[in-house]
């Protein structure tokens, strides 16, 4: 087979996806259906297994999104969504959400402290991280917060001297 013709793994898994899908018809990727999903998709990491279903065109559940870090719009309301699911959550349900938010943090933690990474790169991933410890500190302050966090960003871009 040509090179320039090979499907990648990532592919041959958004494939499966599609098939699957298409066969079952959901309106949303609950954690069950992700779980169910798992053993009929090729192997593959977490990472790449939540990457396929962010990018499928079906809404997901919560704790399935996990934090996203795109932009500052999607940490605020992927991390409001968890704020809710901690909120109703038991102790075992709360437990998981803040696991997921702690993966989140670490994630942008490795990403801020990687020499490679671009300053300005790492200084919103510092700052990504202050959001998330601040949920992690107290997640139904965080709806209140994250509009204080952004004023007070902006205010201080405004006193910036322009270059």
């Amino acid at each position: 087979m040509d090179s320039a013709k090979r499907i990648t793994k990532k592919e041959r898994c958004r494939l499966a996806l599609a098939a699957i899908l298409h066969r079952d018809q959901p309106s949303l990727i609950t954690e069950a259906f992700a779980q169910r999903l798992r053993p009929e998709l090729p192997r593959m990491s977490d990472r790449t297994f939540r990457d396929i279903l962010r990018h499928c065109g079906l809404p997901l559940a919560p704790l399935v999104e996990g934090v996203r870090q795109d932009d500052f719009a999607d940490l605020e309301r992927t991390l409001l969504l968890l704020a809710q699911e901690y909120e109703q959550g038991d102790a075992a349900r709360r437990k998981l959400v803040r696991s997921a938010v702690i993966e989140a943090k670490n994630h942008a933690k490795l990403a801020a402290a990687n020499p490679k990474v671009a300053p300005g790169k790492r200084h919103e991933k510092d700052e990504m991280i202050l959001w998330m410890l601040t949920w992690l500190e107290n997640p139904s302050v965080f709806e209140l917060w994250a509009p204080l966090r952004k004023a007070q960003l902006a205010t201080a871009a405004q006193s910036l001297p322009p270059r």
